[in-house]
């Protein structure tokens, strides 16, 4: 039988939990929150539903949902977006990836990723007949712009940019936002940004969102999620903004694959987007968490620096094993009895390292027990 992804293997994800389940393991591998959302927001999905809003939405999402992420986007960035012509909402921002290659991707057009890069880009683009160009971060995970300068040619469509960054916990910076705007000014190419992560980010840093700046919102897709910000990552709701023109090309696309999405979940986030306390203070949230984290492995040959966002850290382990870390991350998980996750499914581009990945959305108990059964397993 004919494959449109021949040999693509089982996502990471399902096999680590998968191992997790196996095994009986703490899992610290997939990305959700074990716990869960505001009682508020359920409240208000609860209320959704009694009074009837269980039928199809309109196909670019309910009109009070929209207007509220203009409002947001706005007091957060300083830019406007017509909600009735430069908003649609997706069933989840991989969706609304998947929609924006499929709507804009055509045959033999390259499309510039960076690796390591969440696993979605790459097989998105390839059904959509694009041809991926992968490049690599440096080795302390910053930007390479010589490197992506260098691969920009007439056949460049897009650029996809992840901050904050979905493997690495890695942000955007000032300097990256420079380099960008001049890569592609004077020409066609579009950026993908996958900002799903907008509000998680530490240290007193601010998200540097395409849509802040001019020049590169007029040529950007900008992709969000409520799950993430709400941790309501099964509601499946999510959004793209962009200029008119584009929003335009992409409900072309959209009305023929999900059309409506999710209505009671719709109705509810537009009254819950109406008080922005809702989601200002998740920075401090994780930060504590990541902070919990990281303080038991701070005495350890674990090399780590914080992460700068997101709800993952990356941990250096060769300090004990030689290991491939897929090898590492199955053995912490049926030895250790804590699943991980490895660097190298997030790249195309050969890997080596010796890194994984943890998340720490989840509640103080579980992270303090898989911390320490990683400890325990370490120092025997």
């Amino acid at each position: 039988m004919r494959s449109k992804l021949p040999g693509a293997p089982t996502s990471i994800f399902a096999v680590m939990s998968g191992l997790a389940r196996e095994h009986n393991a703490i899992n610290l591998s997939q990305g959700f929150p074990d716990f869960d959302l505001s009682p508020e927001l359920i409240e208000l999905m609860d209320k959704n539903m009694r009074e009837g809003n269980n039928q199809y939405a309109p196909m670019q999402g309910v009109q009070p949902l929209r207007e509220e992420i203009s409002v947001k986007i706005n007091r957060d960035y300083g830019r406007c977006y017509n909600p009735d012509t430069e908003i649609n909402i997706t069933a989840g921002a991989t969706q609304a990836l998947f929609t924006a290659f499929n709507a804009f991707v055509f045959a033999g057009d390259e499309v510039i990723v960076i690796e390591p890069a969440y696993d979605s880009y790459i097989p998105s683009i390839i059904l959509n007949g694009g041809k991926p160009v992968p490049i690599p971060l440096t080795a302390d995970f910053r930007y390479d712009w010589d490197q992506i300068r260098s691969a920009v040619n007439p056949r460049t469509r897009m650029i996809v940019i992840n901050s904050p960054h979905n493997p690495l916990g890695t942000t955007f910076h000032e300097e990256d936002i420079t380099a960008l705007t001049e890569i592609t000014r004077n020409t066609d190419i579009l950026i993908i940004s996958d900002e799903v992560y907008e509000h998680i980010i530490f240290d007193g840093k601010k998200h540097l969102s395409m849509a802040k700046y001019p020049e590169l919102a007029e040529r950007s897709l900008v992709i969000s999620s409520f799950g993430k910000t709400f941790h309501a990552t099964g509601w499946k709701v999510g959004y793209i903004v962009g200029p008119s023109k584009y929003i335009a090309e992409f409900r072309k696309i959209h009305q023929f694959t999900v059309f409506a999405v999710n209505t009671p979940a719709q109705m509810s986030y537009s009254e819950f987007l109406k008080n922005p306390e809702h989601y200002l203070h998740l920075n401090e949230f994780y930060q504590n968490k990541r902070d919990f984290l990281n303080s038991f492995f701070t005495d350890t040959k674990l090399k780590f620096t914080p992460a700068e966002g997101t709800y993952f850290q990356i941990f250096d382990y060769s300090a004990y094993s030689d290991e491939d870390d897929f090898t590492f991350a199955k053995r912490l998980t049926a030895e250790a009895g804590t699943a991980v996750i490895p660097l190298s499914p997030f790249y195309t581009v050969d890997y080596s390292g010796r890194k994984i990945r943890v998340c720490f959305a989840k509640r103080d108990k579980i992270l303090q027990e898989g911390a320490e059964r990683v400890l325990e397993y370490l120092s025997t």
